[in-house]
């Protein structure tokens, strides 16, 4: 695929904007992979949220039933731009290699993975959708000083299951990562077990577990050190509009023979159900 087309002054086409960059975006970001993701047209994007469930009840046989209704609102999710704008040689440009396109498309993947990550796992963005640390009923487990065991993460589990939700995912900081990592089954005085408390998953052996959810690791930039996050993937949602954009222009740099290219990305974020969010903490995290 070409990154630059001879029509429409260098805009790519819809079905050449999802290799470049949505595809790797999608293999980039923690936050989509660990939510789903719903790809809209539209300026907002509604999520239902149930507040009361209809009542049911016991009755004898032949007796009225009590009418109820499910008390239901909405989550109103508008996407927000994430905007890149990168200069490129013309030697670059120029050249016919696929790989060159490659190399484009995945850098500005990867630092629009950044801050949809950064985002997503921080507090309030001007000019962004809102993150984890912005909502205000999430459930929360205390861990102590130091992680030394896995029964701050038994007891969010639990939290989880007390609402009707499960988690599919952790997310922490590397350190935060490796630290549960060197975790062992016991240590003592006389001896210390070499076996790691952390499981691995039989699919991708490189990858942690924590009670057979996958551990996701990322900068401390991102998460602080200390803190994790529990998350169930059917209860949380990136929501992506569908009119991506990357635009080519060769005056925009014309004085040193560069080509200046731009993406535009619109994105937003939605827990219909907070409390279905677990934030385990250590010391001061």
């Amino acid at each position: 695929m070409s990154l630059f087309t001879t029509s429409a002054s260098g805009l790519l086409r819809p079905e050449e904007v999802g290799p470049l960059v949505i595809e790797p975006l999608k293999k980039e970001s923690v936050a989509m992979a660990v939510s789903r993701v719903i790809t809209t047209g539209a300026t907002s994007f509604r999520l239902p949220r149930v507040i009361a469930d209809p009542a049911s009840g016991w009755y004898s046989e032949g007796s009225d039933i009590d009418p109820t209704d499910a008390t239901v609102d909405e989550l109103d999710v508008v996407p927000r731009a994430l905007k890149t704008l990168s200069k490129l040689s013309n030697e670059l440009v120029a050249d016919s290699n696929p790989t060159a396109s490659e190399v484009v498309g995945q850098g500005m993947a990867r630092d629009i993975a950044r801050k949809v990550d950064a985002a997503y796992f921080g507090n309030t963005v001007a000019n962004g959708p809102n993150g984890l640390l912005s909502l205000g009923s999430v459930q929360t487990v205390d861990a102590g000083s130091v992680f030394d065991d896995l029964d701050a993460f038994e007891e969010a589990a639990s939290k989880l299951e007390n609402v009707g939700s499960k988690v599919t995912a952790w997310v922490a900081s590397a350190n935060t990562c490796l630290a549960l990592a060197q975790l062992r089954e016991f240590t003592g005085t006389g001896s210390t077990s070499n076996v790691p408390l952390l499981s691995s998953d039989p699919t991708q052996p490189t990858r942690r577990q924590i009670l057979g959810a996958p551990l996701w690791p990322l900068p401390s930039e991102v998460i602080a050190d200390g803190t994790v996050w529990g998350l169930d993937r059917d209860k949380s949602f990136v929501v992506l509009r569908s009119d991506t954009t990357v635009e080519v222009d060769t005056s925009y740099f014309f004085g040193s023979d560069c080509t200046a290219v731009r993406s535009v990305v619109r994105i937003g974020f939605g827990w219909p159900h907070q409390e279905a969010v677990v934030k385990i903490s250590t010391g001061g995290s």
